[in-house]
């Protein structure tokens, strides 16, 4: 009896020290349901996307060409909706995860977490000009895929610093992007798979995985 109870405890110490060498190296109290609400984000601004270009190229089809001016007006709707888009999913991401970091009596900005910010920044900036290039001049085609490319790229890269799942959701993304390289007039949709639907089936999986009780 003494020797199982033994055995038990030291069982317990031995997930107690990986606890502990896991709170120390890994941010681990980003949330499920932060991965759901930008899916459901994502989703809402891909549903107003569509429309902004299916009322846009209805006009051109019944006027004829438009000049440069209605272009650039377009191309302001659109990079204003992604921001608010972006700005929507970010807010409502970081505050679950910041109440779930709360929950756990974890802070949410430590070394840990200013080295996962990092190692997402890098990748996500370095795309945000490679897109902002191509928005200069004109070449949309490849701005959905280049999307998925760079961000897949930045989860995986930031995975090292976090729950591990994340980063098959970054090759997802990325073999997403790929795909989307050879089917271009789908931008939209594979946009809205990207970061909508794979974000909220992520979301369940990690509330399932971590956060159901």
């Amino acid at each position: 009896m003494n020797e199982t109870s033994q055995q038990t405890d030291s069982l317990q110490d031995i997930k107690d020290i990986r606890r502990i060498m896991d709170r120390s190296s890994r941010f681990i109290s980003l949330s499920g349901l932060s991965g759901i609400a930008a899916g459901v984000c994502a989703l809402a601004g891909a549903v107003v996307a569509n429309t902004i270009l299916k009322n846009y190229y209805g006009s051109y089809n019944s006027q004829g060409f438009f000049s440069g001016d209605d272009f650039s007006r377009l191309k302001i709707r659109l990079a204003g909706l992604a921001a608010v888009v972006f700005a929507m999913a970010f807010a409502s991401s970081f505050y679950l995860t910041w109440k779930k970091a709360r929950k756990q009596g974890l802070p949410v900005w430590d070394y840990t977490s200013k080295r996962l910010a990092w190692n997402m920044i890098v990748p996500l900036v370095t795309g945000a000009a490679f897109i902002a290039g191509m928005l200069r001049y004109d070449i949309w085609i490849f701005v959905a895929p280049a999307c998925l490319l760079f961000y897949g790229l930045a989860l995986v890269n930031a995975s090292k610093y976090t729950l591990s799942d994340i980063r098959y959701l970054g090759y997802c993304e990325i073999v997403l992007g790929l795909v989307n390289m050879f089917f271009i007039g789908y931008g939209l949709w594979f946009w809205a798979i990207g970061f909508g639907v794979l974000h909220i089936i992520y979301g369940i999986i990690m509330w399932s995985k971590y956060e159901r009780k």
